[in-house]
C-alpha cells in the first residue's frame, strides 16, 4: 500500500483548520485546528496563532489532553476560550468544560469561569469586554450551586430519565434535556488574576427558547440580541429576534414574522443595527414555493427592518459587518462555489457585489479592523480549508493569498474539472469531475457518480468526511453532480423536485452521469454509485429505477419516508415541506425509494450509526431487512456509536477500506477482501 496523505491510515493524521478570529487591533490570527490523538482514537483541537502578513510559521498556543475551542478576544487583546482541561487552583476538577483565559502579553492560561453546565456559544462586547454566554441550567435552578445539586442528586439517584413537554427531544446525536440553556452576561477580569465578574441570569426560565441558539452584544455590552424558538402549535417551532436588556434581563422582541425563522444575529460595529438570517420553510408539496434564505437588517432601537438581498436568490452562508458599518460581507452559495459578497445596508447601495474572483468557497469572515482587509478561509473541492488574506474586500475581483498553515498544502492524486449538461426540461445540470492520475482515452477510469446530502446544498468546496480523493487515489473518477434542490442556481433548481424528491433529481443525476461517461478519460461501462443522508436517499431511488451501476452504497439514508417525518429529530421542519403522511398518503408512496424494493437488483452497501437522530437507525434496519429478505446482494456496516457521520478516526479508516473493497469488488471484478478489523 502506498504511504501517503490519501491511504485511509494516513488521511485520519491530517490536521484540520476549522476556523479563524482576529484580534480587535488586528495582529493576530486564531485557528482551532484538529489534530489526532496521540493513541489515535480520537481527535482534539488546539488553538494556533497565524501570522496575518504570512512571513511567520504558525505557532501552537495551547495543549491539553481535553483540546480547546471556542476562542474570543476581549478588547485588551487578551484571548478566551473554553476547554476542559483540570484547573491548578482549584480544589477539584470541573465536570465540564471551563472558561479559560490567555493573556494577551503571553504567559500561562488561567480559569476565569465555571459554570455545572459547561459553556456553549460565546461573544464579547466590542468596547465594553462584556462576555454573554450560554450554559445549560436544571430547571428550577436560582444559580449555579443548586444547579450542580440538581445534577447530583440524578446522578446519586441513578436517573437518566427526561420529562419531556415539548419539541425538540434531541439533535444529532444528542438527547435534549432536563437541562436547558440560558444566558449570562459577566464583566472582563478586572485585572491580570481576576476571573470573569459574577454571572447575571438573563433567562432564569427559558424553555427550549435558547436551544442552540447564537447570541451578540452591543459594543457597549448594554444589549445582548440572540435568535429566541417559541412553540407555534402541532410540534413547530418558529425562531424570533430578540433584544435583552444586559442590565435587568428585559426582552422585546426585534423580528418575528409567522412565515419566516430569523437566526443567527450579528451586531453592527457602531452598535446601531443587526444583520440576521432570514429563512422560509417553504409552501407544503410540490408547486408551492421552495425553501428561501436571505440577510435580514434590522434597527436595533426601532425594530423596524428589511431584506437585504431582494431579488437575489443567494443564500447567506456566514457573514460579518465591516468595519465602518456601511456593509455586510458574505458568502453563498453560486454555481459550484462559495464566493465573498459584499452589500451595502442603505438603500441606495446596490445589489450585492461578488468580491472573489475564484473558485473557492469561503468560511470564517474577519474583515480587518483598519482598511479594507478580509482574513477568511478558503477551500475548495481540490483543497482543504486554508487561511487566506484578501487585500481589498470593497471591490470585484478579488484574489486570495494563502498565509501560513498548520496543514501544508496537499498534492492530489489527480487532476479536477467541471462538467455540464442539459436536463430533459431544458435545465442546465453541472459538477466537478475528479479524475485520476493517467485517466486517458487509452486508459479510461472507471466512474463513482456521488450524490451530496442536504438536499438544499451543492459541491463546493473540501469535504473531510466524505472525500474523493481517496476514490481517485485508487483509480476511479468521481462525478460530484448538483442535481435538483441543489442551491446556487436560481429557486427554479430547487422549485423543479420540491415535494417530490426522487423521479425529477433521478432524471438530472442520470443525465449528469450520461454527459461523464461519454468522456474519452472516463470508462461508462464501469460505474458505482453512492451517497449519504438525502444522498442516500438518492442512492436507493437509483437502486431501485435503474440497473445501470454495477454496485451503489448507501449512507445514513432514508429510505420508507413516512416512518422517517416522525422519528427525524426535527419532524416540524420535514412536513413543511411534504406534509403529514395521514393527510398525504400518496405524496410520500410516490417519493418512498421503499416503493421500488422488489426492483432493487444492483448489489447494495448500506451503512448506518446507531446515534444517528437526523436519520434515525431503523431506515437502515428496514432497508437492510428488506434486501436480506429478498435474497439481495447486500451488505450492512453497522456502526453502534456513531451519528449521522462517522467520527472515530478507526471507524474513518475502517468506512474507507469497506466503500473501497465493496467497489473494486463489484466494480472491478476483484475479489471481495473483507477489512481486516472487520
Amino acid at each position: 500500500m502506498v504511504h501517503t496523505w490519501y491511504d485511509p491510515e494516513e488521511y485520519v493524521g491530517l490536521r484540520r483548520v476549522g476556523g479563524l478570529v482576529l484580534s480587535p487591533d488586528g495582529t493576530r490570527l486564531i485557528a482551532p485546528v484538529t489534530e489526532l490523538k496521540a493513541d489515535g482514537r480520537g481527535f482534539r483541537t488546539a488553538l494556533w496563532e497565524l501570522d496575518p502578513a504570512g512571513a511567520a510559521e504558525p505557532r501552537r498556543l495551547t495543549r491539553s489532553a481535553a483540546g480547546e475551542s471556542g476562542p474570543a478576544f476581549l478588547p485588551d487583546g487578551s484571548l478566551l476560550f473554553v476547554s476542559g482541561r483540570p484547573d491548578p487552583d482549584a480544589a477539584s476538577s470541573a465536570d465540564a468544560p471551563s472558561l479559560w483565559l490567555l493573556p494577551a502579553g503571553g504567559g500561562e492560561a488561567r480559569c476565569v469561569a465555571q459554570h455545572p453546565g459547561g459553556f456553549g456559544a460565546l461573544a464579547v462586547a466590542r468596547r465594553a469586554g462584556t462576555v454573554v454566554y450560554t450554559s445549560e441550567v436544571h430547571p428550577g435552578a436560582a444559580d449555579a450551586e443548586a444547579d450542580a445539586q440538581a445534577r447530583k442528586a440524578r446522578t446519586d439517584a441513578g436517573v437518566s430519565a427526561i420529562l419531556h413537554e415539548s419539541f425538540p427531544v434531541r439533535s444529532w446525536d444528542r438527547d435534549l434535556g432536563p437541562a436547558r440553556p440560558r444566558l449570562f452576561t459577566a464583566a472582563a477580569p478586572a485585572d491580570s488574576g481576576a476571573g470573569l465578574g459574577a454571572p447575571a441570569d438573563l433567562t432564569p426560565e427559558p424553555g427550549m427558547g435558547l436551544f442552540d441558539r447564537n447570541p451578540d452584544i452591543t459594543p457597549d455590552g448594554a444589549t445582548v440580541v440572540t435568535d429566541w424558538s417559541v412553540a407555534t402549535g402541532g410540534g413547530a417551532r418558529r425562531e424570533r429576534l430578540v433584544a435583552v436588556d444586559a442590565a435587568t434581563g428585559e426582552r422585546r422582541v426585534l423580528a418575528a414574522d409567522a412565515d419566516y425563522h430569523f437566526s443567527a444575529p450579528a451586531v453592527s460595529p457602531d452598535g446601531r443595527r443587526v444583520v440576521a438570517r432570514r429563512e422560509f420553510d417553504g409552501e407544503e408539496g410540490p408547486g408551492g414555493e421552495p425553501r428561501d434564505t436571505t440577510l435580514w437588517l434590522v434597527d436595533l432601537a426601532t425594530g423596524e427592518g428589511r431584506d437585504l438581498l431582494p431579488e437575489h436568490d443567494l443564500w447567506p452562508a456566514e457573514y460579518a459587518w465591516t468595519p465602518d458599518s456601511s456593509a455586510v460581507l458574505f458568502s453563498a452559495d453560486d454555481d459550484g462555489r462559495c464566493p465573498v459578497f459584499r452589500i451595502g445596508t442603505e438603500p441606495a447601495s446596490g445589489g450585492p457585489v461578488r468580491i472573489t474572483a475564484d473558485d473557492g468557497a469561503y468560511s470564517g469572515l474577519n474583515p480587518a479592523p483598519t482598511g479594507t482587509a478580509l482574513f477568511a478561509l478558503r477551500h475548495s473541492v481540490d483543497e482543504p480549508p486554508t487561511p487566506v488574506r484578501i487585500e481589498d474586500a470593497s471591490a470585484p475581483g478579488a484574489h486570495p493569498v494563502r498565509l501560513r498553515s498548520p496543514q501544508q498544502r496537499l498534492e492530489l492524486p489527480g487532476t479536477l474539472t467541471e462538467i455540464e449538461t442539459e436536463a430533459d426540461d431544458g435545465m442546465r445540470i453541472r459538477g466537478w469531475l475528479v479524475l485520476p492520475a493517467g485517466a486517458s482515452a487509452e486508459s479510461p477510469a472507471p466512474l463513482v457518480l456521488w450524490v451530496h446530502g442536504g438536499p438544499y446544498m451543492s459541491f463546493n468546496g473540501w469535504s473531510w468526511r466524505w472525500n474523493p480523493w481517496l476514490l481517485a487515489a485508487r483509480g476511479y473518477a468521481v462525478l460530484l453532480p448538483d442535481p435538483a434542490l441543489s442551491t446556487g442556481y436560481g429557486p427554479r433548481m430547487r422549485r423543479r423536485a420540491w415535494g417530490s424528491w426522487g423521479e425529477r433529481t433521478f432524471a438530472d443525476l442520470m443525465a449528469a452521469t450520461d454527459a461523464a461517461a461519454a468522456r474519452e478519460d472516463v470508462d461508462g461501462s464501469r460505474t458505482g454509485a453512492m451517497g449519504g443522508s438525502f444522498g442516500g436517499y438518492m442512492a436507493n431511488w437509483i437502486a431501485g429505477h435503474t440497473d445501470r451501476f454495477s454496485a451503489v452504497v448507501t449512507h445514513a439514508s432514508l429510505w420508507s419516508l413516512e416512518a422517517f417525518s416522525g422519528a427525524t429529530d426535527y419532524p416540524a421542519d420535514w412536513m413543511a415541506e411534504f406534509g403529514r403522511p395521514a393527510d398525504n398518503p400518496e405524496r410520500y408512496r410516490s417519493a418512498s425509494p421503499d416503493s421500488s424494493a422488489a426492483e432493487i437488483r444492483t448489489p447494495m452497501l448500506v451503512i448506518h450509526g446507531d446515534k444517528d437522530y437526523r436519520v434515525p437507525i431503523g431506515e437502515g434496519l428496514r432497508l437492510w431487512w428488506d434486501l436480506v429478505s429478498r435474497d439481495a446482494d447486500a451488505k450492512f456496516l453497522y456502526f453502534p456509536d456513531e451519528n449521522h457521520w462517522i467520527l472515530a478516526p478507526g471507524n474513518i479508516k475502517v468506512w474507507y477500506e469497506t466503500v473501497l473493497a465493496f467497489l473494486d469488488h463489484h466494480v472491478l471484478g476483484k475479489d471481495w477482501e473483507r477489512p481486516a478489523l472487520l
